[in-house]
């Protein structure tokens, strides 16, 4: 089983790791995209007006220009602690135990705009760079989309795709029975389905921690769904969807 999740942009500052490795990243055929973007990002910290506007920060945020600017010294995390977001704070990595950080590192992958996909436990510095980021002279959707999709089509296994659209369309998941985007819908008073906003990522944040919890590997659907019934969660296939519904 694959879970996949979407990154935040807001991110924990710090870290105790060493600096950025590409030997420390999985996905290794992806070191030349990384380093690509990298070096793209660095320069463009060199001029802190240019980054501003590429990466439309507001005046709170400038503070980012010199974070981006000392990535490859930067100490390191785990991603799954790195991410600050409504969907982490709900997954609430740092009270999950040794074996269900385990388990998230071989079965939830995160998709960063700036390293691809990179498995929970992979020690990532502080970055600014989102799926909607325009870095001059470089698309970040030619920059991953063949490679990323061409990763994912390589798997086999059961693959729970909670991403935002926007990264989603930096790399489809494959298009094949045992591949499913996730939708959060709610039930409106009115008895129609409609998809939640702000609140589908802390519902998307709530149902990773629990199959983490869970620790177990589901290899189809069909478990997974029994699976979630039998521990309060609903959810409900519609093609090559699968609804969570809250």
């Amino acid at each position: 089983m694959l879970i996949l999740l979407p990154p935040s942009e807001t991110k924990r500052a710090g870290g105790t790791g060493l600096s950025l490795s590409a030997q420390a990243l999985r996905f290794p055929e992806l070191a030349a995209h990384r380093s690509a973007l990298l070096d793209a990002l660095t320069e463009l910290a060199k001029t802190p007006e240019a980054m501003v506007s590429a990466l439309k920060l507001g005046p709170k945020q400038r503070g980012e220009v010199d974070i981006n600017g000392r990535l490859l010294d930067a100490p390191t995390m785990p991603a799954l602690d790195r991410y600050t977001g409504v969907l982490f704070e709900a997954l609430d990595s740092e009270t999950l135990t040794p074996s269900q950080r385990a388990f998230a590192d071989r079965h939830v992958v995160i998709h960063s705009a700036l390293f691809g996909l990179v498995h929970a436990l992979d020690p990532i510095p502080a970055y600014r760079l989102s799926q909607s980021s325009r870095i001059p002279g470089l698309s970040l959707k030619k920059h991953w989309r063949d490679s990323l999709r061409a990763l994912l089509a390589e798997r086999n296994d059961l693959i729970i795709d909670m991403r935002s659209e926007g990264y989603a369309e930096l790399g489809a998941a494959p298009d094949r029975v045992g591949s499913y985007y996730v939708r959060v819908l709610t039930t409106g008073s009115d008895g129609r389905r409609r998809a939640l906003n702000h609140f589908n990522k802390k519902a998307k944040g709530e149902f990773a921690r629990a199959v983490i919890c869970a620790e177990r590997d589901f290899t189809d659907l069909d478990a997974l769904v029994e699976w979630a019934a039998a521990s309060g969660w609903r959810l409900e296939r519609t093609e090559d969807e699968i609804a969570l519904i809250v």
